[in-house]
Formats: C-alpha cells, sequence, structure tokens
C-alpha cells in the first residue's frame, strides 16, 4: 500500500495541513507529471520503486516539513540519495511546465489588464553562514554580504510584487540579505504603468523617484514627530497594505523558506517560484 493510499481519503483541510496543498492541487500536479513520467518510461530504463503519487508526496512533504533527506528516506525505504534525485526532478518538471509559474516582470506593463494597486515587500530567510575558505570572491567578503543588519544573522532576501485587486503574485527577486529593499527593487528592473498605484513599507523610501504614483509612510525623526493626521495616513495604508504580509504568511506555512535554508543557495529562488506557484493556483 502507497503512501499517498493511506491519506487520500483525509479532509481536504487535513490534506493540506499534512502537505501544504489542496486535493485539486495535487491533482494538477498529477496531470502535469503524468506525460513527463510517459515519455520518460518510454525511453527505457529501470521502473521506478515508488509510484508516482509518492513521489510527489515526498516532495511536498520536505518542502512543508523541510526534513532532511535521511529522515525522509526512512519513512519512504530510500537512501538520502535518491530522496534528493526525487526531488530534484519533480521541481524541475513543475518549472519546466509552466503550469505553476508567475506572470512575471512584463505583465505589470499589460495594457489589457487594468491593475489598481501593486503591492511590494520583501521577506527574510535565514541560511547557513557562508564557509570561511569561500570569503572572499572578486573582492567581496561574502559573509558580509549576506549578513542582514535586520534580522541580525546571515539571509536570503526575496522581493514579492502582488496585484492587491487579484491577490495574486506577480514576480518576485532574489539577492543577499544585505541589500537594502529599495536597492533590490531597483536592480530587479520591475517596471509599473504609470496610472498604478504601489503601495510599500517604510524600507522603500524614494521608490517615488523610480515611480511618482507610489506611496510609503511617513518617518518621524528626534526632532520631527508625526502629526495626527500623518499617523492616520500611515494606518490607512498599513491596512491596505496587509495582504502583502498574510500572504508571505501563507508562503511561510513552508517551512524550507521560513526555517533557516540549509541547500545550495541557486535553487532558493526556484523553490520559492513554486510555492508562490502554488499560491496563485489556491488563493488568488
Amino acid at each position: 500500500m502507497s503512501k499517498y493510499d493511506e491519506i487520500k481519503d483525509l479532509l481536504d483541510k487535513d490534506f493540506r495541513r499534512l502537505i501544504g496543498v489542496k486535493k485539486k492541487t495535487f491533482s494538477k500536479m498529477m496531470e502535469v507529471l503524468h506525460p513527463i513520467e510517459t515519455k520518460r518510461r518510454s525511453l527505457g530504463g529501470k521502473k521506478p520503486r515508488l509510484c508516482l503519487e509518492d513521489r510527489l508526496l515526498m516532495s511536498l512533504e520536505y518542502l512543508r516539513e523541510y526534513r532532511t533527506f535521511f529522515h525522509l528516506g526512512q519513512s519512504y525505504g530510500f537512501g538520502e540519495s535518491g530522496c534528493f534525485k526525487i526531488c530534484r526532478w519533480v521541481e524541475n518538471a513543475m518549472i519546466k511546465s509552466r503550469a505553476f509559474s508567475l506572470p512575471g516582470k512584463k505583465a505589470l506593463l499589460n495594457q489589457d489588464i487594468d491593475y489598481v494597486v501593486v503591492l511590494v515587500d520583501a521577506t527574510e530567510s535565514p541560511v547557513e553562514r557562508p564557509k570561511r575558505k569561500k570569503l572572499v570572491k572578486h573582492g567581496k567578503n561574502k559573509q558580509k554580504e549576506y549578513y542582514s543588519g535586520k534580522k541580525k544573522r546571515h539571509t536570503l532576501k526575496a522581493q514579492v510584487v502582488m496585484d492587491k485587486k487579484a491577490a495574486r503574485i506577480m514576480c518576485t527577486n532574489f539577492s543577499e540579505g544585505k541589500k537594502h529593499d529599495i536597492r533590490l527593487f531597483k536592480e530587479s528592473g520591475v517596471r509599473i504603468k504609470k496610472d498604478t498605484e504601489v503601495k510599500t513599507d517604510s524600507g522603500y523610501q524614494g521608490i517615488q523617484k523610480i515611480h511618482k504614483n507610489s506611496q510609503t509612510p511617513h518617518k518621524s525623526s528626534k526632532n520631527k514627530k508625526l502629526t495626527k493626521e500623518q499617523k492616520q495616513q500611515n494606518r490607512k495604508l498599513a491596512r491596505e497594505r496587509i495582504l502583502n504580509e498574510h500572504v508571505i504568511g501563507k508562503l511561510k506555512r513552508f517551512k524550507i523558506i521560513a526555517e533557516r535554508y540549509r541547500n545550495r543557495r541557486k535553487r532558493f529562488g526556484l523553490r520559492f517560484n513554486i510555492i508562490a506557484g502554488i499560491y496563485n493556483f489556491e488563493f488568488s
């Protein structure tokens, strides 16, 4: 009896609590993987020990719980390298299929779609400290590049751009934890139609120079306190921006981007985008 057979009769809410996606999302993923698996089998080779449902289940469990491959292997009767190859194959298949891909930066300039408000925010995921033998590369101190002064630890930063009306993630971008939010926005190359209003947090001070129709919170200083009107405006902006915080919270139900990221950093963006694509499919 496969692992999937043991859980397929769970209620939809319990199924999602267990592996992070709803049953309809799991079925859609199976539709994506079936033709790829059929083509793979037609080329010959050894028959997989696990059925396709269990391989997808293993990959989702890895993203959801972020257990080590050793622990996954103990659950499925596999070695660590076997679990790694299965999860990597499923991730690559999902990205190549484009069934769960994001609209992208160009979609923000689409004249056929009227974006009323676009929300921009950044979140950080802790990573392991870079090794000492890889400290200096091209004149840069790698440990300092990943050290976030805000979080007081080494992190990877992810920028999320959302369409507020559709509650849909449009595009993402990634950098080392040291890079400031506004600098990441400039380097990401995100351009938004002039009529579209952009709302951000205080980390994007100066965004008006790039996009005039932008709104950021008023900031107080030691010698200049906020007026009552400015505080009311900040509260109003916070109520409109809260959607972005809720979406990032939903993404971080997958522990692989919420806890300390142990894998190679070059695949962080790929996994983040898969999770963002799952969110778009389920919640938009």
